[in-house]
This record gives structure tokens, C-alpha cells and sequence, in this order.
């Protein structure tokens, strides 16, 4: 079955600037691949700062890795040209986390959406500019007599984040990368967007990539979760499997801290410190070795990807007695 976009060792490393050595490595030899005919929604979990917006921003083009490659449909993004790059333009969108901030407060509904219609000549006629709208907009749930002709400013925040989703089906993706796409919204707002997202997956044959640091969501609409922790894989597989059993101390800690509706549990009982005189060793080895509670020497060396089960593998010498997976074959084990 072909692929439709695979990260191949993919790395990024940024550097301080043209006189400083000091650089940060924000990506770490990350593998995994969607593919043609299995549209799926991938989690990309982790908090603030484990590289899940660098990812996005190298799936869209918007930067180049330091090393690997990413292709789409079996080519290097980084080459494509003429046709061939606004082709990858049109099927690869994006639905960013404010929705305050990505449209120009000074034009109306009917112009943003006009605009990448025009651009990518996907309507011969005015009326055929206005249907496209019309579906795009009926389909993530909103009424067009109500959005039409209006400013950005005159909608509330989850009409605006609502229209930001129908930008993006207007042009037919392949795939939809999500950023933190309900994490500006009102609660009462968040199932309806992720219930969306389900349909754009469902009945549009839309791939996304749902990036979160919430694994509450995650789970409820993800099939398949790469979670992550300072640009590197810790723990990947099914969603439900691992939000039900997480094994790698990472992903039990980011468990432990989803606040449960049960007076009885404990909110937090896992307590990680931090080990300062540790923190160094994140340069060479386990990236959590110096908040882990069960860290060994061996993990002064970055420990490689066991496989736990079928459908689970973790980056964690607690389980070097199943077998080493490569990273590159890491989406064997991601359900469709």
C-alpha cells in the first residue's frame, strides 16, 4: 500500500545563532507514516516544549529538517516544484490553535474563503465559488446566512475556529494537520470541534494529525498516539491502549495528571522531582532520565524503542528484555 506522507529519521536541530555552538535539538530521529488509502487521526502528544509544533511545522514545509527526509507521496517535500508543490499546498492544511489570530480582521468570511478557492482554481464561476463556501461551511456546522458577509470580530471564537476548519476542507485536503485546534475554545465549544474533526475524517477521507498536549481529547478522537517528551518518541501505539496502560514513566505521569471525576483518586500521586545534577544527561542519554524515578546508569545512553505488545512500544530500558523496534517501523504498530 503506498504512503501518502512518511517521516523518515527525521531531525531538527536549532542552532543560537552564527557565533554560539549551543544549539537545541528539537526532533529527534522521528519516524512514522500515513498512509494512501487508510485515513486515520494520529495523536502527537506531549507538553510545552517535547516538539509537537516543530513537527507540524515541518509537515507543512514551513521549515527544513536537519536531517531525514519527509516525503509526501513518495517525494521529498523539500524538492518539490511547480505543479507538483501546489498540488502538496492544496491537500496539506492546517488548522492552527488561535482563532483570533490567523485571519485579517479587515476582510469578511466571504473573502477568506474566496481567496484560496481563487487561488488554487478550483471554481469556474462566482456561483460556484459561493457553493464550495456553502458546503465547506454546512459541514463543519454552521449556518452560511449567519457567517456570510460578516467580520472575523462580529463571531465568537468557536465560529471563528469552526470557519478556520472549513478554509481548509474548502480545497479538499488529503491531510489536516490540527494544532492544538480546541485548546482556545470554550468547553461547551470543544466536543463539537473534535466531533468535526471525526466527520472530516469519516466521511471526507481527510487524514489529520492532531497535536495536543490534552490526552483527555486525544483519546476520545484518535485512533493511534506518538507521545512525546523533549523531541523524542517515548511511548507509541494504540490510543487506547496506552491511555488505559501506559508503561514508559512519561506517559504514566502525564496520566496521573488528568484530574478525575472520583473524590476518592488523588489528583497528582505519582511525584516526579526534578534531580538537577541529572538534568545534563539529557544531551546523550534518556531524555526523562533526570525526572524518572526508576532511572539507571544504562539510561546515560539514549535507550532504543522496545516493543511491549502488538499495538505498544516505549522508549524505556525497563523493557529491554522484549525485542528492539527501529523507529522507522514504528507505524507498524499505529492502528488505521
Amino acid at each position: 500500500m503506498a504512503d501518502l506522507l512518511e517521516f523518515k529519521n527525521v531531525t531538527k536541530v536549532y542552532s543560537s545563532g552564527l557565533l554560539s555552538r549551543a544549539s537545541t535539538t528539537a526532533l529527534n530521529n522521528v519516524s512514522f507514516k500515513i498512509e494512501e488509502d487508510d485515513q486515520t487521526i494520529m495523536a502527537v502528544a506531549g507538553e510545552s516544549g517535547s516538539g509537537k509544533t516543530t513537527l507540524a511545522m515541518l509537515l507543512l514545509g514551513f521549515i527544513e529538517p536537519t536531517e531525514g527526509q519527509i516525503l509526501y507521496k513518495g517525494q521529498d517535500i523539500t524538492h518539490l516544484r511547480g505543479p507538483d508543490r501546489m498540488t502538496f499546498r492544496r491537500e496539506v492544511q492546517a488548522v492552527f490553535q488561535d482563532p483570533f489570530a490567523v485571519f485579517n480582521p479587515f476582510y469578511t468570511v466571504d473573502h477568506l474563503l474566496t481567496v484560496p478557492i481563487k487561488r488554487f482554481k478550483l471554481a469556474r464561476s462566482k456561483a460556484e465559488i459561493r457553493d464550495k463556501m456553502v458546503e465547506a461551511l454546512t459541514a463543519v456546522g454552521l449556518h452560511p446566512q449567519d457567517v456570510l458577509g460578516r467580520f472575523p470580530h462580529q463571531l465568537s471564537g468557536g465560529q471563528r475556529q469552526r470557519i478556520n476548519v472549513a478554509r481548509a476542507l474548502v480545497l479538499k485536503p488529503r491531510i489536516l494537520v490540527a494544532d492544538e485546534p480546541v485548546s482556545m475554545v470554550d468547553a461547551s465549544l470543544r466536543a463539537n470541534i473534535l466531533e468535526i474533526l471525526q466527520s472530516l475524517q469519516q466521511d471526507h477521507g481527510v487524514s489529520i494529525l492532531y497535536i495536543t498536549h490534552d490526552l483527555t481529547t486525544a483519546y476520545h478522537v484518535a485512533k493511534s498516539i506518538l507521545v512525546m517528551y523533549r523531541g523524542t518518541v517515548m511511548e507509541a501505539g494504540d490510543v487506547d491502549r496506552i491511555i488505559k496502560d501506559p508503561q514508559h514513566p512519561y506517559t504514566r505521569l502525564l496520566i496521573d495528571s488528568i484530574p478525575w471525576p472520583d473524590l476518592n483518586r488523588r489528583w497528582g500521586e505519582t511525584e516526579i522531582k526534578a534531580r538537577e545534577s541529572d538534568i545534563g544527561v539529557v544531551s546523550s542519554g534518556c531524555k526523562f532520565y533526570g525526572r524518572c524515578p526508576f532511572a539507571m546508569d544504562k539510561c546515560k545512553t539514549l535507550p532504543p524503542l522496545f516493543q511491549i505488545n502488538e499495538q505498544q512500544a516505549a522508549s524505556c530500558y525497563l523493557f529491554d528484555e522484549h525485542p528492539q523496534i527501529a523507529s522507522e517501523r514504528l507505524t507498524e504498530l499505529l492502528p488505521v
